[in-house]
């Protein structure tokens, strides 16, 4: 007679838990947590504890610091930029590619036509990371404007100086074009030859079209001036919480004209400042209060 309590099967061994080579406790967690909400206004998750760990353990090896514990004294005792700075690049999340979220650029096609005739026009791409968005713009500015591009002016802003810097250079790896037309491809890019084979590189005259340079949405004051006529600000607002985005979309409206857009991620809803921005449907918005 069988034992009816006798496991169908034996499952294996519980792993072991990975030895962490610095301890990284609770306490320095929400540390970290406080320090990168108050320095960038990003809201992290309590679930990424272990990336986190992962990132920073990275600045401990770097600095030669022996425990989060000092490290993070560092920081708050020390106005270190430079750290400052890695700290936060470290913790940021770049995921891009060219023309994501197409259905946006279309749109933006149609905006320029109408309104390019009118006066000079400004773009702010206030997430650059390392410039496949503010490329995308650039394109799709001369290919729905042609001559006329010269009449558009981009700006690409982003809080990480390393994604600014490779977003500067316009060098890319070829297959990150691989889902482009032939035609785009040749158009923009220029291919490496020799020991840049493989490689891609924005042709000069879309490099000029961008201005990249270092923005905090969360500092008292911007370098990016108004009037704009359409602000591309996507994937961005998931990092921060509702306080934080009203108090960024609060400061767009203002720099937006009255016949401005604004283009947000695909995950991204702006219910909560509903006075001030109104949903034209994809993820794109218009000022909800026009002057006049």
């Amino acid at each position: 007679m069988t034992d009816a309590k006798r496991p169908l099967f034996n499952l294996p061994p519980a792993a072991a838990p990975a030895t962490r080579e610095f301890v990284f406790t609770s306490a320095d967690f929400e540390r970290v947590r406080k320090l990168i909400y108050k320095h960038a206004g990003i809201s992290l998750s309590p679930v990424k504890q272990d990336m986190v760990y992962s990132r920073l353990a990275r600045r401990l090896r770097a600095t030669g610091i022996k425990s989060f514990s000092d490290y993070l004294d560092r920081l708050e005792k020390n106005s270190d930029s430079q750290e400052w700075e890695k700290f936060v690049n470290s913790l940021t999340t770049n995921l891009t590619s060219f023309f994501r979220e197409p259905h946006h650029f279309p749109i933006l096609a149609d905006y320029l036509k109408k309104h390019a005739g009118k006066r000079p026009l400004k773009i702010w791409c206030c997430a650059a990371s390392t410039g496949e968005e503010p490329y995308s713009i650039a394109m799709t500015v001369q290919e729905a404007l042609g001559n006329a591009a010269s009449n558009v002016s981009i700006i690409a802003s982003d809080l990480d100086t390393n994604v600014l810097a490779t977003a500067d250079k316009g060098v890319y790896a070829a297959d990150r074009v691989e889902k482009m037309s032939p035609e785009q491809v040749k158009r923009f890019f220029l291919k490496g030859t020799g020991n840049q084979e493989g490689y891609v590189c924005v042709r000069p005259e879309l490099r000029r079209m961008i201005t990249f340079q270092r923005l905090n949405l969360l500092d008292p004051s911007w370098s990016v001036r108004g009037p704009l006529d359409v602000i591309f600000c996507r994937n961005v607002m998931i990092y921060f919480d509702k306080p934080t985005q009203y108090k960024i979309l609060s400061r767009f409206a203002p720099m937006l004209n009255p016949e401005g857009l604004m283009f947000a991620g695909h995950s991204e809803s702006f219910l909560h400042a509903a006075d001030l921005f109104r949903s034209l449907g994809k993820t794109v918005y218009e000022l909800a209060r026009k002057p006049g």
